[in-house]
Formats: C-alpha cells, structure tokens, sequence
C-alpha cells in the first residue's frame, strides 16, 4: 500500500507515514511542533510545580495535635480575672475554674482539650482539637480550636468558617438538642428552646458534623463527672408534661395509681438500718415497739396538672406554675409518724438535710418552694410537708425512675457527740401518662443522610441510569451523536451537580484517612458523616466487579469530567492532541503506584508529610473550592487544565494516585465485557487508533486496566458503518451478489 499526501489546506500540510503499529500517523508541521513545545512547556512546569508545591505550604501546615498538650499555665493566659484555674481534677481530664467573686462557691465552670475526651477522627483521620469551657450549669461559655486537620480548612476555604461555627456554641446550654444544618437540608429548620440549630458550613458539612459530635461528646464526659447530667444509658430528650391531660383525682386514687409515692419505714427496719455499727440500739422505742410505723415518707411530682391541682388546689397550683421557671420540677413531700424528713433546724427556702433526690447516679439538690402546702383532703395526719423545687434547667428526666433518700441520724454521747446516719430509699415514678416523650434524636450521622436526602435520591437515579448504560450499551454507542450527548450530559452532571455542589469529589485522602484513623486504633465512622461519598463509594465498589475501574474515573470523578471539557476547548483554541512517548507514558503511569504507597505508608508512620503530599491532587482546588485558592494551588490546577487540553486527561492517566488505587480494585472485575471480534487486531487496528486512552493493545485486547469505558470502542463494534471488518464482510457479500446476479442475466 503506498503511502498518501493528505491535504490539510493552506496552512496544514502532513504526510502520513507508517507508524510502530502497522498504522499511520501524519508528520509534524511548524504548528504541530508548537503545539508540542507548548505542552513539553507545561509538562515540565506541572513537575517543577509538583516539587516545590509542598515547601511552598510547608510553613502553613500545623503540627499534629496530640493528647493533653496544654498546661496548666496555658489555661491561665486564657482565662481573666476575677476568674482563676485550679489544678486538674484526678478523675476526668478538666481544670476547675473559680471566681473571686464567689470564693466560697466552688468551681464555677470547667475547661478541658477535646482530644483527651473525644478522640473523633475527623474527615482526614485526625481529630480535632477543640478547647471546650463549661459553666456549672452545663452552658457552654466558649470553644476555641487548637488543632485541626480537615483539608477543606487547611488552605481551601481557610479557618475563618470553622472560627465563625465554632462561636455559636457559647450561650448555648448541653441539654439542648443540638444539629447542625446544611445548604442541602431543611432550609426552614429553626430552634427552639430546647433546640439549637447550628448554622453549617457549605462545602464542609461532614467536617462540621465530626466537630459538632466531638464538642458534645468531650462537654457530656465532663458534665457527667462533674456537673450531675445523666449517665449515657439515660440522654437524649427528656419528656415533657402533658398540659392538655386532666383527670379529678382524691388523695387515695392518686396513692393507688402511683401518682404518689410512699415509703413506709417501720421500727424493725429502722433497727435493721443501723444494725451492726454504733448506732444499733440507740432508740428504745423502735426497741420496745419493733412493729409500729417510725415514718411515712410521701412524694408527688406536681407538674402535671392531675397530681398539681388534687395536692395543692387550683389556686395553689396555678401558683405554683406561676414560679416555675423553664425546665424547672417540683415535688409535694410530706411525713407521717414519730420520724419526720425535716430536722428541727429547717431553714426555710434551704435544702432539708434528711432528704436528697437521684436518677441514673447523678444527684440534684431539691430545695423548698417557700409555699404552704395545704393538707390535700384525705391524708393522714402530716407531721411535716413542703414544696421542693430544682434548680432551673435542670438535667433530670421527670418521667424517668428517681431515687429519693431519706437520712435518719442517730448521736452517741453527749461532749464530743459521734453521729451516725443510715439511708432509706423510695423509688418514684410519676404515671407515663401525665408524659409525652419526643422520639430519641438520631445519631448525628444519620442526621447527615436524612439532611441530604433528596441529593442521595437524585445520585441514586443517576447511578441507576449509568448502570443501565453501561449494562445495556449497544442502543446509546452506535450513534456516535447520541452517545456524545449522553456522555455530555452525564458528565456536566456530574461535575456541577456531584462535584461543585453536592460535594461528591472521592480523594485519596479518603484512603490516607482511613490508613491515619486504622494505625490510631479507631473505626471508620466518620465516614458516615459523608453521605453522597459513602455512596459513591459504594457504587464504584460494586462497579470493580462487573465493570472494573472505569466506571467511576470514566464516569463519576468530577475533576475527571472537568478534564474531559478541556479536551475540546483546546480543539477550539486551536491545540491538537498529543500523545507522550509510550515510554515515557509508561513510567508515568508506574510512578502513580509508587506515588499512592507513599501516601499510604506516610499516613501510618508521617502524617505531617501525607498532608503535604496529598496536594498532588487539585480536587479540592477545582472541586471543593470551586477556584477559590491562593495563587500555589490554583496555578497547579490550572496547569493540570492546561495538559490535558493537549494530552487527553493528562492528570487521571499519568498522576492521580487516587486513579491508581481505582485500579487496583479494577482487577476484581470478573466479566470481559467489552465485545471484540476475532478481527480485532489481526488485522484491525480501527479501535485502537480512535482510543484516546491507548487502552486496546496491538493484539485487540482490552487493557482494562486503562479503559475509562467512553464506549467508543462498543459503538464502534455495533454499527455496521463504522466496524471494518463488518464493512469488509458486507462488501465481500454484496460483490457476491452482484456476481451471483451476472452470471443468472448471462444465463438467461
């Protein structure tokens, strides 16, 4: 076959010469060594700049937090007078902090390091850590964030969201539910009272999520060693009184039901408390009468408008809730017998010594209302009662089990009395119908995925419909126009819609993450605060099997479909494609295994270098940010841009380490599903010419390794017109007819 000339018009003048493979290619003109000088140029800048990116950033990367790493005297620097910081506590990794205005009040808050408390791995493996101060109410009165890991606020939206999110928190009191909203969730979510809807971070909701479960997680450790909140078995959202329910109810009935509560104490039992230590057989009446009564102890919550109104009256009652302040309990207590709950001393408006009140381990002080109980009609004769109130805002569950103890105390002597107390306890729970209990708040991760629910089921039919595709090609290939249309679209898609907004971009720093989270000895559930990842994730998971790597670096990467764009924008630009020496190729592609067991390695031994390495990729320049970078990053991904406009998808092929782990999955695939004829190569080279991504060998065979699944090739083998050895054998059959046909007309 003797070569041809080509005319490529006045400016373009080729030769097509045979090339290594049996086919041709067209010699360089002037333009076309531009071209490839041009690209040479951006090549070696994309490697200079790949060098020298990470000392560029190196003076900005913080040092690896680490537990407990502030003293003592770092507190103090932060803290002002009149306040002060005690030594830290034995028992839980907290300093007190103190007033000189209250001397004699003890601690007046805590301050405490996440990272001692709540060792979260965040999105990139390393927990926070987060400088959280408590008052002695459980409000929080600042959050500062010492040290912080996540990529998004690194060098990409910078630290001044996560400052400004992190401020919301002061004010805000530990027992209120707390969520964080996004741009993808509910846009009308409002607090409430016991509700506070911290305001997101866009393009950083599963950063935000992690930090949000870490405050709360360390502040709950330290409230519940320190400040009396409920035990973990018992949190979530206390139930509420029901104000609509009112049932008439006498003192007998409410008795019967449970709505009160009773201890009764004989004096064999009084004896029994005693028995064994020094006060045994102190009281000769409760020797002397072992069967009579010693107390009646009787309790009651008043809130619910059935118990409220039958003990204290109407008047009494809406009095009472006059007084109340939010999230405050009262209790009706009263005695009857020869034992009292109050000691002759009582000092009204101050806690009876003689009675405490629990739940879950926690205490919480009960003090008098200063009301005058009347004697609700029916009791028996009452020898002491009052009105007992918590503080307001109190941690206590009223619909919960509580444990009132009675102390009954016993003097031996009379100079240097010795005293001697036992406890007696009555277990109260106010009827469950007085109560209205809200669902349990889910898990916070699963907040995410409900948050973000309708872009999981717009991903969802999406990945629906490219699995159908890919499954059934044949329709959507042999138009060479339909499938450029669809892969289009499919493509915008995913790069403005999964990428730019859902924030759907996988990164290798996903796996440097779950290396760093692995070597530290935790789980993998911050993942679950990533919905649209995870389930891409998934996806692309089950893709390795039946289609092998390309469906998610052909189809779902974001940057990736970014790349795909500039091909055709070089086109217009006037860039012709290129295509680097095989060998050099080669050592490029190789050189992307060595680059992600670096990360991989780095991540379990060096963290620090990891995070500098990671920058190799541009997705969160490109992807995350949307552009919005200081000058380092964006030249480097605009330099990436650049190559493949002239080397087609020059950053998936040759660099991405994420792309190299894609492959390594890819071998799980079992089927070889692209369809080949026994004329592929031997002698047809067709396919292989027309792929972009050199990944069909001289021999035919599909490198699946390399294939990005455009379905060119599939098409190609599909239609009628454009399969040359289909054309071939169509021709061969109408020449056979035309002769078939001649020798009939000779014939006749």
């Amino acid at each position: 076959m003797k070569n041809k000339s080509v005319d490529a018009g006045p400016s373009l003048r080729g030769r097509l010469l045979p090339n290594d493979g049996g086919g041709f290619y067209q010699r360089p003109d002037a333009l076309a060594i531009a071209i490839r000088q041009f690209g040479g140029r951006c090549l070696r800048t994309l490697l200079a700049m790949f060098w020298l990116l990470p000392s560029l950033l190196g003076t900005a990367l913080p040092v690896p937090a680490s537990a407990g790493e502030l003293e003592r005297a770092d507190i103090e620097r932060r803290i002002q007078p009149p306040l002060h910081v005690g030594e830290k506590a034995a028992d839980v990794p907290a300093w007190p902090i103190s007033s000189e205005l209250e001397p004699e009040a003890g601690p007046i808050g805590w301050i405490f390091e996440s990272i001692d408390l709540a060792p979260i791995p965040g999105f990139e493996g390393t927990p926070y850590n987060l400088l959280i101060s408590l008052d002695r109410e459980g409000n929080f009165m600042d959050v500062e964030v010492l040290r912080q890991h996540e990529p998004v606020f690194l060098s990409g939206l910078g630290e001044a969201p996560l400052k400004a999110f992190v401020a919301q928190y002061a004010g805000h009191n530990l027992r209120q539910d707390m969520t964080v909203s996004t741009a993808y969730g509910d846009r009308s979510a409002k607090g409430s009272e016991m509700r506070v809807v911290l305001d997101g971070v866009t393009k950083a909701t599963a950063s935000v999520r992690i930090l949000n479960q870490t405050v709360l997680t360390a502040a709950l450790a330290v409230a519940r060693a320190r400040l009396g909140f409920a035990a973990p078995a018992s949190s979530g959202p206390p139930a509420t009184v029901r104000e609509d329910l009112y049932e008439p109810m006498d003192f007998r009935q409410l008795l019967a039901s449970g709505a009160i509560g009773r201890l009764t104490i004989d004096n064999a039992q009084l004896e029994a408390g005693f028995a064994g230590g020094p006060g045994a057989a102190l009281d000769p009446a409760a020797l002397a009468r072992p069967d009579e009564t010693f107390i009646e102890l009787y309790v009651a919550y008043l809130n619910p408008p059935t118990i409220g109104r039958a003990l204290l009256g109407d008047e009494g009652y809406r009095h009472m809730r006059a007084f109340l302040e939010p999230g405050q309990h009262a209790w009706w207590v009263a005695s009857a017998g020869r034992g009292s709950f109050l000691d002759p001393d009582f000092v009204r408006g101050t806690s009876p010594s003689r009675l405490g009140l629990g739940q879950d381990g926690a205490p919480h002080e009960l003090r008098d209302f200063d009301l005058d109980p009347r004697a609700p009609p029916g009791a028996p004769a009452l020898n002491a009662s009052l009105v007992l109130r918590t503080a307001p805002l109190d941690t206590l569950d009223a619909a919960s089990p509580q444990a009132f103890e009675l102390f009954v105390t016993r003097s031996r002597g009379q100079i240097f009395a010795e005293h001697i107390t036992a406890s007696f306890k009555l277990e109260y729970t106010p009827p469950a119908r007085f109560f209205s209990r809200p669902p349990a708040p889910l898990p916070e991760w699963l907040q995410a995925w409900q948050a973000r629910r309708i872009e999981l089921a717009i991903i969802v039919v999406a990945l629906l419909l490219l699995s159908v595709v890919l499954a059934k090609p044949r329709w959507i290939s042999i138009s060479p126009t339909r499938l450029k249309r669809f892969r289009f679209g499919f493509l915008l898609f995913t790069l403005c819609y999964l990428g730019w907004y859902a924030q759907g971009q996988l990164s290798v720093v996903q796996l440097t993450g779950a290396v760093k989270t692995l070597a530290a000895g935790q789980g993998l559930g911050s993942f679950l605060y990533d919905p649209v990842s995870l389930l891409v994730i998934a996806f692309t998971g089950l893709t390795f099997v039946v289609w092998g790597r390309g469906t998610f670096c052909g189809w779902l990467c974001p940057f990736g479909a970014l790349q795909e764009f500039a091909a055709p924008l070089g086109r217009r630009l006037g860039l012709k494609p290129q295509r680097l020496p095989a060998r050099l190729a080669r050592m490029l592609d190789r050189s992307r295994y060595l680059l992600l067991a670096a990360l991989l390695l780095g991540a379990a031994i060096a963290p620090r270098a990891v995070e500098r390495m990671v920058e190799v990729e541009p997705f969160k320049t490109a992807i995350t940010v949307g552009f919005d970078r200081s000058w380092p990053y964006l030249a480097y991904a605009l330099v990436l841009l650049a190559l493949s406009a002239v080397y087609y998808k020059f950053f998936c092929r040759y660099v991405c380490p994420l792309g190299a782990a894609m492959t390594l999955g890819g071998k799980l695939r079992l089927p070889d599903w692209l369809p080949r004829r026994a004329e592929c190569g031997k002698p047809c080279q067709s396919c292989r010419h027309r792929c972009q991504y050199d990944a069909i060998e001289r021999s035919g065979e599909i490198r699946y390794d390399d294939c990005f699944q455009c379905l060119d090739c599939v098409g190609i083998y599909h239609d009628p017109g454009r399969c040359a050895p289909v054309m071939l054998e169509l021709k061969r059959l109408r020449r056979k007819r035309e002769a078939t046909g001649m020798s009939g007309a000779n014939a006749q």
